[in-house]
């Protein structure tokens, strides 16, 4: 199977060549045939191929209209005997299959084994006369890097590219729960940057394929934007999964750390603790959201995982309060000034809060967002790379240019236990900062950028400051699409005052408003560490706001 040009992988000697390939081969053979679209049909996909599943023909309408549901309305069918498991993940098994042939996003495809597993849920529910868990029937996607037993994943290298022997903790959460594990996604080399290209090869937003769906759970955004997924699980150590959601037009969320289950993924900087990551849902609506958050806490994964923090999710009911929503709006972060796309998302979004009886709207004043993301980027990689180039060197493997990038000075340098000691107290001391500023700026919540404008050009993502600030402080985040889109005809490039940094004078030089035309215009919601319930309920709000 021969996929459109866009889509190359990663590149290196002849060992990693031969073994790359043997990859690809497995994971296209994977694909049956009778899903597979022809050459020239690849040959002539126009920019956004979010349709394709819907025109190729290869779908019933049955399968369509099963693949439009969102996760909680799957779940709720399937309980009231409405739908089968079976044919819930046959149909999105078939387009998931589908969009990997356009976008490249998948590393491991195993639909028959999803079948099995949905056959067994079905027999239960007609002897039982009801569902196993919240979750029962529910197709999701996985991660490369997070571990399904008996499939493939990745530690982002090469090297550490294996056939996991057991579930994870958040898998085997999952299958108690009743999901149907069926595909898995893909992710950059290194895990650590927004261009989602690996040996598999290089994933593409779904929407502008000139584009790039984020990182580092890009497989996951485009997926799930394709509809070939109904929920996904990503992980979040700088933006991965905020950045993708954003990307492709989808709803995702970036939760306190230690607050579900992140053991036993595979990695490769074991025993680091500078920064966190931590596992969250993508998917396509707001209430997804909380039907996966609700049933996985509910499971007290802590009981499991004693590096977990045993808290539960409150979700407030913020309507018909007295006291209303304190809603910071923050337009820029006065380092990277957002491209003309994301200004005018913010305007509109700030004008619709001002006018609105709900909440109270105040000017966010960023408190020290260079100095944050320079912490976090050093915290990335405390050996200076050292490890990110071994395990380079032994698998044979190119390095992508982002991955050079990520891993270079002036930010990233090797460190003694001194030196960090001397980075973490640096952290430490932000995190007290930028608590008492929050404070002092009186804001419930917080409505700003996920990023400097829509999705990035391919290879071209060297600032991740919109996201990564909130990761240092580990405040959780939820990332929503705002409703619209890049227009080149309304974003046109503007006069702009001098640079605020070299970050902003490169990221304004890459903004050309036909190469972005029909991007999805993303937001996102901030909130203080533990205050994930109040985030998702401010979101909500937020969103109907903006979107009346």
């Amino acid at each position: 199977m021969t996929f459109s040009a866009k889509i190359q992988g990663v590149t290196g000697n002849a060992s990693y060549t031969q073994r790359a390939q043997a990859l690809r081969d497995r994971l296209n053979a994977q694909i049956p045939a009778s899903l597979r679209l022809s050459q020239s049909y690849l040959d002539n996909l126009p920019l956004d191929v979010t349709n394709v599943p819907v025109t190729c023909g290869l779908l019933t309408p049955f399968e369509l209209a099963v693949t439009e549901l969102d996760a909680t309305a799957i779940c709720e069918k399937i309980a009231k005997g409405e739908l089968s498991a079976v044919e819930t993940v046959t149909a999105f098994g078939r387009r998931a299959a589908i969009a990997h042939q356009v976008t490249a996003c998948l590393t491991d495809f195993f639909l028959d084994e999803g079948i099995e597993r949905a056959k067994e849920l079905d027999e239960y529910y007609q002897r039982e006369g009801k569902v196993i868990g919240p979750l029962h029937g529910l197709p999701i996607s996985i991660k490369d890097h997070i571990p399904v037993k008996g499939h493939w994943g990745s530690g982002g290298f090469i090297v550490n590219t294996k056939i996991s022997p057991d579930d994870c903790d958040m898998t085997r959460i999952l299958r108690r729960l009743g999901a149907v594990f069926y595909v898995k996604t893909n992710q950059p080399q290194t895990i650590m940057h927004l261009e989602s290209q690996s040996c598999y090869g290089r994933t593409l937003n779904p929407h502008n394929t000139d584009l790039s769906p984020g990182g580092s759970s890009g497989g996951e955004s485009a997926l799930v934007a394709m509809k070939g997924s109904p929920m996904g699980i990503g992980t979040d150590g700088g933006g991965s999964i905020r950045c993708p959601s954003a990307h492709c037009g989808i709803y995702g969320v970036r939760p306190t750390c230690y607050t579900l289950p992140t053991g036993d993924y595979i990695s490769y900087q074991i025993g680091q603790d500078g920064y966190a990551t931590s596992t969250g849902p993508m998917c396509n609506s707001a209430r997804d959201l909380r039907l996966l958050l609700r049933a996985v806490y509910g499971t007290r994964p802590a009981l499991v995982d004693p590096s977990l923090i045993p808290v539960q999710l409150t979700i407030p009911d913020l309507t018909g309060v007295q006291k209303k929503l304190r809603v910071g709006v923050m337009m820029h972060d006065g380092v990277v000034m957002p491209h003309p796309p994301m200004l005018r998302a913010l305007r509109l979004a700030k004008a619709k809060l001002e006018a609105s009886s709900e909440v109270e709207v105040i000017d966010y004043i960023p408190y020290k967002h260079e100095e944050g993301y320079g912490i976090v980027r050093a915290m990335y990689f405390e050996d200076g790379g050292k490890t990110v180039r071994g395990l380079l060197e032994e698998g044979g493997e190119d390095i992508h240019p982002l991955s050079e990038w990520v891993i270079s000075p002036p930010y990233v340098k090797e460190c003694t236990a001194i030196d960090v000691w001397k980075l973490h107290d640096r952290r430490d001391t932000l995190r007290r900062g930028y608590s008492d500023h929050w404070r002092e700026q009186g804001c419930d919540v917080l409505l700003c950028p996920p990023f400097h404008g829509t999705a990035s050009r391919h290879d071209t993502a060297k600032y991740w400051g919109y996201t990564a600030i909130w990761n240092i402080l580990d405040y959780p985040g939820v990332v929503f699409p705002s409703g619209l889109k890049a227009d080149p005809s309304v974003d046109v490039i503007q006069e702009t005052p001098s640079p605020m940094s070299e970050s902003d004078a490169y990221n304004h030089s890459l903004y050309d408003p036909d190469i972005f035309v029909g991007a999805p215009i993303s937001l996102q919601v901030i909130g203080r560490r533990f205050e994930d319930g109040l985030v998702l309920a401010a979101q909500e709000i937020i969103e109907r706001i903006i979107k009346s």
